[in-house]
């Protein structure tokens, strides 16, 4: 078993679910100390207890990513308890069809609070105190849907886009000071929530199989963390297809798991 993150304390937002979850679970194994946040505070301790028993260390938090004061708070409360974080990993996303009759604007805002700020809170939450050591690593989960605008999931693709430009720019901002950021695009994890969907879903990979990825090339501290490679190739075609055969053959309603 791989034992990477031994000793060092890793704090996840969106963890009761999905590949946040996984990752909680495979980082406890190696021996990290998590702090994990989500809104839905059953699963939360369902996670903690999961942990606990197999001999892992694990705080929690219940709270709202979109909600900035909260996600401060309770993310700082959490390194309190277990040491100033090595390694953050903003997850917490949730997705909703935008459509045009009617637009659903209350959807794009509610995905713009919490996929794009929701990591812009997270950051916060830890970055001074990494600024202040001169070490640290932040991580945005986005998606393969930020390559590409997609019908039917514009204000979601918009979110995930947003995410990507904003790590960009603070990862050229961090590389003399020792904070390291990596933007993961994952394309389509297997989850209770996209179960749900009925559009084709290609290259349908796990949540065990996505974390451990994550994990396996994390290390390296990467800018672009993007899985399954095929997948990314097939976005990086998407984007070269005039908007005609994407209106003919394409049609996504990307579901994440929320936190």
């Amino acid at each position: 078993m791989a034992t990477t993150f031994r000793g060092k304390t890793v704090l996840i937002t969106g963890a009761s679910s999905g590949i946040g979850r996984s990752l909680a679970v495979a980082l406890a194994a190696q021996g990290a100390r998590l702090g994990v946040t989500a809104r839905r505070a059953e699963l939360l301790e369902s996670l903690a207890a999961e942990v606990r028993a197999a001999g892992g260390t694990i705080e929690t938090a219940t709270l709202d990513v979109s909600d900035r004061a909260a996600t401060v708070s309770g993310l700082r409360g959490l390194a309190d308890r277990l040491g100033p974080p090595d390694v953050l990993i903003a997850n917490a996303g949730v997705s909703e069809p935008t459509g045009i009759e009617p637009q659903n604007v209350d959807g794009v805002v509610r995905m713009a609070n919490v996929n794009y700020l929701g990591v812009v809170y997270a950051f916060e939450a830890v970055l001074a105190g990494m600024l202040q050591r001169g070490a640290g690593h932040l991580v945005a989960v986005s998606s393969m849907a930020a390559y590409k605008g997609l019908p039917g999931a514009a204000g979601y693709c918009a979110s995930k886009a947003a995410v990507s430009s904003y790590c960009e720019a603070i990862r050229i901002d961090l590389w003399p000071r020792g904070v390291a950021v990596t933007c993961v695009y994952p394309g389509f994890v297997e989850t209770p929530m996209t179960a749900k969907n009925t559009h084709p879903m290609p290259l349908l990979m796990t949540a065990e199989a996505g974390a451990a990825e994550i994990l396996r090339r994390l290390p390296g501290r990467p800018g672009v963390l993007n899985f399954p490679r095929r997948m990314r190739l097939l976005m990086a075609l998407t984007r070269l297809a005039p908007d005609r055969f994407i209106r003919k053959r394409v049609r996504v309603k990307v579901i994440d798991p929320a936190g």
